[in-house]
């Protein structure tokens, strides 16, 4: 497959990488510096230093030369940078399928990101999200790794699942668009929660029981928002959660060390030096929650503390002081 990798990030680096084993693949930087590195270093020293690209892909730093040859386009920036980038693929005039792997809603709107997708390049667009348990330093590694492909479009979801499928990085198609992206955005919400609460000390207990009642506000909101309840005990739900919430490659579960620790968010935003998408998911999760009628209380809880309204321990206590409720756990 040819493949059109937008924004040389870490991930968009580490899939370049990755897919050139058996794909042509070309990869746009909007950054000067950094495209430059990567033509004549082969290395992103920037935003993924130490991992370099293979020799077959191409580096481009005009957007229309990119796309190319292009048979899809893959959109490899923040949540934040995802509009803007789809708007200029409007300008050119593509028609090819979009793919991303931006993990979100969109601040402001709260929309995900088939939603925006839909808004700038209308509904009959062909798109889907390449989403799951995956760290781009493993990645780009060749270390062992399985995400799922949900689209618009069944047909186009497996038969690009099936082109982009390789020995170390392994992609399963997926028919719950809605799913996916939800497990995508909310796990880092809870990441942010599951790094306050080992930073906190609090146990392993307590991560667990964590980590299970998250799942369960994924499912209530996804569900509510039109997802297939199985899809969060995939890879996109269940697997995603659990390597956010508990890898040490995870910046949102840095984020909640740092608030455990006591610093402030602009603090540790500098120092994280990266985009920490659970901080700005929170508010939009918590507002959908309530605009859907879902009970979401940890996630609340994050926004909260993210928000100022509360520190790390006052959102402890009051999530151990909720009354208990005639439920399944």
């Amino acid at each position: 497959m040819k493949l059109a990798i937008l924004g040389a990030g870490a991930w968009g680096t580490a899939l370049a990488i990755a897919f050139a084993e058996h794909n042509a693949v070309t990869l746009w930087s909007r950054e000067t510096d950094v495209a430059a590195d990567l033509l004549l270093q082969r290395e992103n020293r920037r935003f993924f230093p130490g991992y370099f690209l293979p020799s077959s892909v191409q580096v481009a730093t005009e957007f229309a030369t990119a796309l190319t040859g292009a048979e899809v386009v893959l959109i490899a920036t923040p949540m934040a940078g995802l509009r803007p980038t789809l708007e200029h693929l409007r300008a050119v005039g593509c028609p090819l399928p979009v793919l991303w792997v931006c993990k979100g809603f969109e601040a402001g709107s709260g929309l995900l990101a088939h939603q925006v997708v839909r808004e700038v390049l209308g509904p009959e667009r062909v798109c889907g999200a390449l989403s799951g348990p995956s760290f781009a330093e493993e990645v780009a590694a060749g270390q062992p790794t399985a995400v799922a492909l949900a689209a618009n479009q069944p047909d186009f979801a497996r038969q690009t699942a099936l082109a982009l499928h390789g020995k170390r990085l392994r992609i399963y198609a997926n028919d719950d668009l809605v799913g996916v992206e939800v497990g995508g955005a909310v796990k880092n919400v809870l990441a942010i929660a599951t790094g306050v609460c080992d930073g906190l000390g609090l146990g392993l207990n307590a991560r667990a029981a964590l980590l299970t009642r998250g799942l369960a506000e994924i499912a209530r909101l996804g569900v509510a928002l039109g997802a297939q309840r199985e899809t969060f005990l995939g890879l996109a739900g269940m697997g995603d959660l659990v390597l956010t919430c508990t890898g040490d490659l995870s910046r949102n579960r840095r984020v909640g060390l740092a608030l455990a620790e006591g610093k402030s968010l602009t603090t540790i935003l500098d120092e994280l030096g990266h985009v920490a998408e659970g901080v700005y998911t929170a508010r939009e999760t918590a507002r959908l929650a309530s605009e859907h009628g879902v009970d979401m209380p940890i996630s609340s809880a994050v926004a909260a503390v993210l928000a100022g309204e509360l520190t790390a321990g006052q959102a402890l206590e009051q999530l151990m002081a909720r009354q208990a409720r005639e439920e399944m756990a």
